[in-house]
């Protein structure tokens, strides 16, 4: 019987992701808001959207082939996976009162 070894995944690329683009579209929202609606916010503002959009699905993506390949460490895994989908609602709130103003 063969016995194997399971090196521990540690993921902190995911935090710093969700983070950093909530951070950053936060800004951005703000910026908006302040500038009066200024298109040229904008400009920047949909681009990054985008792009965030792009990463955090690769990022997600990721973290759910890990939480099917190691079964030991799915606690922690899962935790990641919830961070990084805790940007939807809030961008989805700032995409709604950009829409609406």
């Amino acid at each position: 019987m063969k016995t194997i070894i399971e090196e521990p995944f540690e993921e902190k690329n995911a935090t710093a992701l969700a983070v950093g683009t909530l951070v950053i579209s936060t800004i951005l929202f703000i910026l908006y808001v302040a500038s009066n609606e200024s298109p040229n916010i904008l400009v920047i503002a949909w681009p990054f959207a985008f792009s965030a959009i792009l990463v955090n699905f690769i990022m997600f993506i990721h973290l759910v082939d890990n939480f099917i390949k190691r079964p030991n460490q799915r606690k922690y895994i899962l935790n990641k996976i919830l961070i990084l989908l805790v940007n939807i609602p809030i961008v989805y709130l700032y995409y709604n009162i950009v829409t609406k103003m």
